[in-house]
Formats: structure tokens, sequence, C-alpha cells
């Protein structure tokens, strides 16, 4: 019988053999212990050092049991040691944005691994990853996403750099395991990391819902200016204005009668008024409004546009803001769908 470490005794064991017999013991006994938690590095360091034990006999057993009691008696304070056990455990007394956003920075970090976050990752910022770190790292990368999403980001990749990045993958056979996390780790920490924003909103949806709340004459001013200054960025601003003369040409007619029922009889007569008696898109929007609806309703609404006579530019810019607007809550709401006018200039 090979007692191997019988003579040695307590001080010739290393700490991390001691900790393999402490394992040894608690699953000996039943125990539960969730060693998943530990990094793979040490998950692998424990089992080989468990792997070298053959047979200890009952003294250094007892000495190691022993010397590990007294260990856990000494300590007068236990902390959570990792960064993300640290988080949870003060979540409850940090302010909420800061809280989220920590937690959002260990979000899909699993036992130290971070590429789950970078496969999460939307394929745009990938993309931007994939022209912007050295083709080795890219190939990396590459390799550790989903073979539909590669081929996605491939496509989207730059042709001469996707060719220069797969056949980097060519030289990847021999990296380690532990080199791999080490640039899963780097890439999640400079991409992964969730943006401090001030606006929920992009520049463009900002901007153009401003401008669908100005007056006519000060929105036409602005768009003016845009577009002398960054016609790119003007271009965009027009597609998120959603004005009385958009409505001919971006709502569907049959979409007509549901997006009215929410305006006031009042506001929708100076509307179709004001419009009638306005500039050539503004009276093909009215007219488009009239013929959606039934042939009796358009009817009542002309007598009642003919009855109310000049209206005054204030009143019916207001009015047709009302009737736009209650468009928009419906577009916002998802009940309806405007029409893209890139897809109309196609047709």
């Amino acid at each position: 019988m090979d007692f191997s470490n019988n003579t040695a005794g307590t001080a010739a064991l290393t700490r991390r053999r001691k900790a393999a017999m402490i394992v040894q013991m608690l699953i000996s006994d039943g125990g539960s212990l969730s060693l998943s938690r530990l990094p793979e590095g040490l998950q692998e360091v424990l089992t080989g050092e468990l792997g070298a034990i053959r047979l200890v006999d009952k003294g250094t057993v007892s000495a190691v049991a022993e010397e590990f009691v007294t260990e856990l008696e000494a300590v007068g304070l236990a902390a959570p040691g990792t960064r993300d056990g640290a988080i949870m455990a003060l979540a409850d007394h940090l302010s909420p944005s800061l809280a989220d956003r920590l937690r959002a920075q260990t979000d899909g970090v699993r036992n130290g691994d971070h590429w789950p976050r970078i496969v999460d990752l939307p394929i745009e910022t990938i993309v931007d990853m994939m022209t912007a770190e050295s083709i080795e790292i890219c190939a990396v990368a590459l390799s550790k996403l989903p073979v539909s999403k590669a081929a996605n980001v491939l496509a989207k990749t730059p042709g001469d750099r996707a060719r220069r990045i797969t056949f980097a993958m060519s030289k990847t056979a021999d990296i380690t395991p532990d080199a791999v996390r080490r640039i899963g780790a780097s890439l999640a920490k400079e991409y992964g990391r969730p943006r401090d924003i001030a606006f929920e909103k992009a520049p463009v949806p900002r901007l153009g819902a401003i401008l669908n709340s100005t007056v006519t004459d000060t929105r036409e001013d602005v768009l003016e200016g845009l577009t002398s200054m960054d016609p790119g960025f003007a271009t965009e601003v027009r597609k998120a204005i959603f004005t009385f003369k958009d409505i001919a040409y971006r709502v569907k007619a049959v979409d007509i009668p549901n997006s009215l029922r929410s305006i006031d009889g009042a506001d929708l007569t100076k509307a179709l008024t004001a419009a009638l008696a306005g500039e050539e898109a503004l009276q093909k929007s009215a007219e488009f409004i009239l013929a959606s609806l039934s042939q009796r309703m358009a009817t009542q609404l002309r007598e009642e546009v003919q009855e109310f006579g000049k209206i005054k530019k204030a009143d019916g810019e207001t009015a047709m803001a009302a009737v736009t607007k209650a468009i928009r809550d419906l577009v916002d709401a998802g009940v309806i769908t405007l029409i893209d006018p890139d897809e109309q200039d196609e047709e």
C-alpha cells in the first residue's frame, strides 16, 4: 500500500494539494460545490492536483482538515472577491443608473469568458471591429462567431480585408485557449461596454420630431439651411419629418378612417379648409383624405368646409398639425405603418 504523503507530513504539501484534498473530503461527505464559478484555469489546476492524489493516511488528512478549519476561524471578513460578486452585493445600495450600467458591463461574461458578449454584439459593431483590429485578432473573433453570423459579417467586410482575415484563420490552429480568452476580454472591454449617452434618440429623429411641431415657414427655413451645410443629414431629416403635405404620399388610404377617429370634428374641418385653400401639396393631401373616406362622410366634410369660409393661417396650421399628430401617434403605437419614401422612389 502506497501512502504517498504519509512521511512528508502537511509541511511538504503545497497549498494546491491541500485544497484538492479538502475538495475531495467535501465531495466524499456528499457536499455540493459550485466549482464552475471558478475560472477554468483554476478548475484545470484543481483537477490535476486531485488526479495526483492516491492514498493519504488518516493523520495527514486530519492535519490538513484542522489547518483548514483554523484558517477559516481566523477569517474576520469575507468579501465577494470578484467584480461580479461586488456588483451583486452592492446593487441595492448603488444608484439605479450606476447599478444597471455595471450589470451591463458584466452581462454575458461566464466563468471569465467574455466571448458570449462579443457574439451578441450587433453585426454593424462587429464589422467595425473587423476593420479596426489586427488581422490576427479578427481571424480569432470571426472563428468564435456562429456560422450564419460570421458569414453575414464577412459579407459586409471590405473585400481585401475579408480575404486577409480568412487567410489568417488558417494560422489559428495552435492558438491556446488562454490566449483566446484574453483576446475576448480585450475586445469586450473595447466594444462590449455600453456607451453613456445623453439622448435616447439619435439626432435625425430628435430633430425630425422638433421640426414636425414647428410652423411651416420655420421648418422650411431650417431645412434649407441644413441642405446647404450637410445635404446628407438634411435628406435624412426630411425623411423623419411627417407633415400634412406628406399624407397623400406616405399614408395608405385604408388607414385614413382609423387615423381620423381621435380628431375633433371642428379641427378636421379647419385642417381641410386651410389645406384646400393652400399650396398644391396641401390640396393633394386634403383631397386624398376625402377620397379615402366614405362618400357620405366626404360630402358632409366638403359642405362644412364651404360653410366655414376663410381661416387664419395660424389656426389652419394648428388644425393640420393635430391631424398629422394623430397619424404619428398611431405609427408610434405600431397600429399603422407609413410608406417609406425610398421605396416610393424605387417604384
